[in-house]
Formats: structure tokens, C-alpha cells, sequence
């Protein structure tokens, strides 16, 4: 039985704060005895004053010399540093709970509004006495992703906090170790398998009828995370884990629910599903503790037990995957359906089952929370889709490529939920920034800085996006605010990363989205929300009314672990095509 991280994290520091101190405690005791004090014995009490005192002294030297040479350095190079902020406490403890407090109660990003303005998009949070620079300019960003990117790494901190479920695979690798792990995966004849996203398309309308003629509301987020889970299993392993059969759950307020008749199989997807989730949540919690997020564990490593269930679940599939991959033509028309390979394990799978999923789920989810919200949009997109296939054909490749209004209306619910909302890397060199005021000098960025950024903030920047970024509106994709703002400045929009990093599953996704959307207004006329049969913790909280920007006319719950959800799900209701009744 390992240790756990918060008793490993003890032990670490006991032997590298507590032994030096009584190293110099025992020094001055042996240099007392010896009379080098000019025959003064130091009397006890001052000998283990000395030694507590010790570590503080020297700490509180380090960092007044740090900030000096942060200072000197910046001034070497011309340059400033970022905008400090200064909390009420020691250590900005007072920030760093607040920030917890906000995450659990409030929308995303509240907390850092207040600190980011439109003319200072960069500050220094400055948390336990550690440099961290957020940024939302994104000159930055293009700098962390593509210009200057071998000086920005993933760096020790976030691999150790995020290694019990990520591991060392593709999203958690930095150098050689990464460029080893992005090899061709999503091609073309892959991305644009539509036999796969239609069987299951087919079982989710099925559902979903089923649903409203019994006359009850449906968890449309459930519904998507279990269509992308089936698609996304088969997609990677050739073998469906058929969650889409477990028993979609039912309203809070439904007065009869069915007896559960889901197979064994289908619920130990379900167990799997809720797990990897578990297992999400944790180590997302862990990135906003900081350095100090061991403490929080000390009695147990809190992503080990749903990390059991998730290998215990995916290891016979993967494993039966290599053995038929193995067996399979190597060449002709019959080949392997997995996309696994001997030697790869679970957590490079893992990665790519979460970008693949995750992705495609959350978008799905907040492009019909949007279309639900706007009744004017989802006819005009309804339009085009009957006017391009027609009320049964399956869409092909040309297309979704041909379906201009379609890619606006992902594209503004990317813009407005991106699926990961901040980002963080560390820097390798120190160097500067240019500086959003033009009138005023670089930024010096010290070398190993934390650097979080998000492209939720950025993507509502009114500066970037105009006087109404923070409103749905897909026809920015399409009129003269594109070339106004986005042509000009690709890097304000960066819904799946950019530069070398860039997601590599990105095509697919927008094809099994534009996919299921087409064959979902083909098959639906109209959605609503019916806000009675979610959850009350599905609900916004009340104080955000009285707040400012979108999270005053929200009807859902957005919140954010690795990705972007909607809390308590999306419960909707559908109306069935004429033709379809």
C-alpha cells in the first residue's frame, strides 16, 4: 500500500524544512559549547528560538530577493512586471479561498473578472508567495502556443497533479516524450465515418421519442455523453461499450419511474462514466489548490477508487482490442476496426476517449441549451439543413463542409463555452510580453512562472469581439464582424488550442457534431427547456441575477472540471417532425 499525496507531501517537507532547522539549532549549540560566542553559552530557550526562527528568516529572505531580481532582471531588459495582486492576508490565502468559494458557487471565471480589466488583460495573482501570470491577451497566448512554444511546457507541477489519471500520455507530455505521442490518429476515411455516428443517432432519436410520448422531460447532456461514449469506444477499440441501453434517468419530479432493466454490461458503463468523471473532478480541484493541493489528501489518494473502476472497465476492452488488431489483415479491405496498438496503454487510450467524448458531448449540450434559448435560430438552421439533405437523407462529408450557418452556430457555442476554459502551462526561460497598452513597457516574465490563460474570458472580451460579445449570435461567423475581428486576429478564438498542440481530434469532432445536429433537426422541429424536471442543484443561484453579463440570463448551470458541463444536466423537451409521428 503506497503512501498517500498529503502524507508524502508531510514527509518531503518535515525532511526539508525540519532538518535544516535543527541542523542549525544543533550548529549553534555545538558552536555555543565551544565558547565561539566569546564565552557566551546561548541559554536553551534562545538556542530553539534560533532554530524555529531559522527557516522563516531564511524564507522570508528568499522571496525579498526574489522580488528584487524579478525587479532587476525586468529592468535589464527594459521591461516591467505584471500587476501584482495584493490580498488582505498573508500569502493571498484570502484570494486563493475565495476563489474556491466562487468556484463552487459562483459562474465560471467569477473572481477573476474583477481582477482582469479591458485595458490590463494580464495580472500576477501571486498565491502562497509564487508567481502566477494570467492572461487573456491573446498576443500572450499565441506567444504560449505557437510562436514561442518550446519555451512553455505542461511542467512538473501540473504532470504531478494530474499523473493518477492522465498519466504521461499525450495531454500530460512534455519534449520528446510528447512529440512521440502525436502520431497520425484521426484520418480522413476515420473522421468522417458516418456509418458509426448514424447507428448511434439512430438509438438516441429512438430514446428521445420514447421519452416525450411518455410525456416526461430527458437529460439531453446525459443523452450526448452517453452517444459520444458509444461512438467514441467503438471508434478506438471496435468494441461499443452500449451505454445508450442502461436507463436514461428520469426527471426529479417524475411521479412513476420504470423499474432499471439495463443489462449488466450497460451499467458497468454507467459505473465507468460516473467514475472517469469522479476521477475528473479531483484532479481539476487539485489545479486550483496549487502546490499545496497534497494537503487535501492526506487520508487518501481521491482519484484511486474511481481509477479502479475506470481500468477495471477499460482494460479487458483495450486488451481485447490488441488481440484482435493483432489478428487482423494487415492489408486489403478487411482491416482492424481499433485504433489500438500493442504497447499503448490505458491512460493513452483514456486521454484520447476524453478528448473524443467529452468534446463532442459538452458542445452538443450547450449548442441545444443555445437553440433553446433561441427558438429564431434553430428554425433558420432547421432551414438550411432541409434545404442541403432534406428531411431523411444522412448527411455526407461535402455536406456538412457546405453548411455555412451550421459551423457558425457550433463555432459562436464554442465561443461562448469553449470545452476547456482555462489552460496552464509553465515557462522554461524568463522573457517578456508585449504589453496590451502600447504606451507602456513589456511585461518580464520569470523563468518556471505558472501561466494559467483562458479562452472563456478571452472569447467575451468586448474589446476583441465587439460591444455584444456576450450574446448568441452565429451570424458573427458570417457578416462583416468576421472579417472585423477574427480575420484580422485568428488567436481571439481558440476553441481547441492552437499551434503545435493543437487537438488532434478537432475534424472529427466538428463532423459527428455537425452530424448529430442534422440529423436531430431533421427529426425535431423544436426544443425547450423544462427547468421543473431538473434537479435543483441544476438551477442557477439566484444572487446571479443581480450580477453582471451572461450569468444573469442563464438557465442552466455552467461549470467546469478538465471540461465544460451543465450541473444537474440539460433537461429538455422535444417536438417530433410531422413525418415522423
Amino acid at each position: 500500500m503506497g503512501l498517500t499525496p498529503g502524507i508524502t507531501f508531510i514527509l518531503y517537507h518535515i525532511f526539508r524544512l525540519v532538518v535544516p532547522s535543527v541542523i542549525f539549532g544543533f550548529t549553534l549549540k555545538v558552536l555555543s559549547d565551544r565558547g565561539v560566542f566569546g564565552g557566551y553559552t546561548l541559554p536553551t530557550w534562545l538556542t530553539v528560538f534560533g532554530s524555529l526562527s531559522f527557516l522563516p528568516i531564511i524564507a522570508t529572505i528568499r522571496i525579498m530577493y526574489k522580488s528584487f531580481d524579478d525587479r532587476r532582471q525586468a529592468a535589464k531588459l527594459g521591461a516591467r512586471l505584471a500587476r501584482r495582486i495584493d490580498g488582505k492576508s498573508l500569502g493571498n490565502v484570502d484570494i486563493l479561498a475565495t476563489m474556491r468559494r466562487l468556484w463552487e458557487t459562483g459562474y465560471i471565471a467569477d473572481g477573476l473578472i474583477g481582477y482582469i480589466g479591458q485595458g490590463d488583460p494580464v495580472v500576477n495573482l501571486r498565491i502562497l508567495w509564487s508567481n502566477i501570470i494570467f492572461t487573456v491577451w491573446p498576443e500572450h497566448i499565441k506567444m504560449i502556443l505557437a510562436t514561442d512554444f518550446p519555451n512553455y511546457e505542461k511542467g512538473k507541477r501540473f504532470q504531478y497533479s494530474m499523473f493518477s489519471v492522465l498519466g504521461s500520455g499525450v495531454f500530460n507530455a512534455d519534449g520528446d516524450m510528447w512529440k512521440s505521442m502525436t502520431r497520425p490518429f484521426f484520418t480522413r476515411d476515420r473522421i468522417s465515418d458516418f456509418d458509426l455516428f448514424d447507428r448511434h443517432a439512430t438509438t438516441v432519436f429512438a430514446l428521445i421519442k420514447e421519452r416525450m410520448r411518455s410525456g416526461h422531460a430527458i437529460d439531453f447532456q446525459d443523452l450526448m455523453s452517453r452517444f459520444t461514449l458509444d461512438s467514441a469506444t467503438e471508434f478506438l477499440f471496435g468494441h461499443c461499450v452500449h451505454s445508450l441501453t442502461a436507463g436514461i434517468p428520469y426527471p426529479h419530479n417524475a411521479i412513476y419511474v420504470p423499474p432499471d432493466s439495463a443489462t449488466p454490461q450497460a451499467k458497468r458503463a454507467n459505473e465507468f462514466a460516473t467514475a472517469f468523471a469522479q476521477a475528473q473532478e479531483v484532479i481539476s480541484s487539485r489545479e486550483r489548490y496549487g502546490w499545496i493541493w497534497p494537503i487535501m489528501e492526506i487520508f487518501e489518494d481521491r482519484t484511486k477508487k474511481p481509477m479502479e473502476t475506470v481500468r477495471a472497465y477499460l482494460d479487458p476492452i483495450i486488451q481485447d482490442a490488441i488481440v484482435k488488431n493483432d489478428n487482423a489483415p494487415k492489408t486489403g479491405s478487411e482491416k482492424s476496426e481499433s485504433h489500438v496498438e500493442e504497447g499503448e496503454t490505458l491512460i493513452d487510450h483514456l486521454v484520447r476517449l476524453s478528448s473524443g467524448r467529452d468534446t463532442t458531448a459538452a458542445t452538443l449540450t450547450f449548442v441545444i441549451y443555445l437553440l433553446a434559448m433561441h427558438p429564431v435560430v434553430h428554425a433558420r438552421l432547421r432551414e438550411e439543413v432541409l434545404e442541403k439533405v432534406g428531411s431523411n437523407r444522412r448527411p455526407d462529408y461535402d455536406d456538412i463542409r457546405d453548411m455555412k450557418y451550421l459551423r457558425a452556430v457550433i463555432n459562436e457555442t464554442l465561443r461562448l463555452f469553449p470545452i476547456v476554459p482555462f489552460n496552464t502551462r509553465d515557462n522554461i526561460h524568463a522573457t517578456t510580453w508585449p504589453s496590451p497598452d502600447p504606451t507602456q513597457k513589456p511585461i518580464y516574465i520569470p523563468a518556471g512562472t505558472k501561466i494559467p490563460y483562458s479562452v472563456f474570458l478571452m472569447h467575451r472580451r468586448k474589446d476583441l469581439w465587439g460591444p455584444d460579445a456576450e450574446e448568441f449570435d452565429p451570424d458573427r461567423f458570417l457578416d462583416d464582424r468576421l472579417k472585423k475581428y477574427l480575420v484580422k486576429n485568428s488567436f481571439i478564438f481558440l476553441p481547441f488550442n492552437a499551434g503545435p498542440r493543437i487537438c488532434l481530434g478537432q475534424q472529427f469532432a466538428y463532423n459527428e457534431m455537425s452530424f448529430m445536429l442534422i440529423r436531430l433537426v431533421q427529426q425535431f422541429t423544436r426544443v425547450t427547456l423544462d427547468e421543473a424536471a431538473a434537479p435543483p442543484h441544476a438551477k442557477p443561484p439566484a444572487h446571479w441575477k443581480n450580477g453582471v453579463g451572461r450569468k444573469t440570463i442563464e438557465r442552466v448551470y455552467p461549470k467546469s472540471h478538465l471540461t465544460m458541463y451543465a450541473q444537474g444536466g440539460l433537461w429538455v423537451r422535444m417536438t417530433e417532425a410531422e413525418f415522423n409521428a
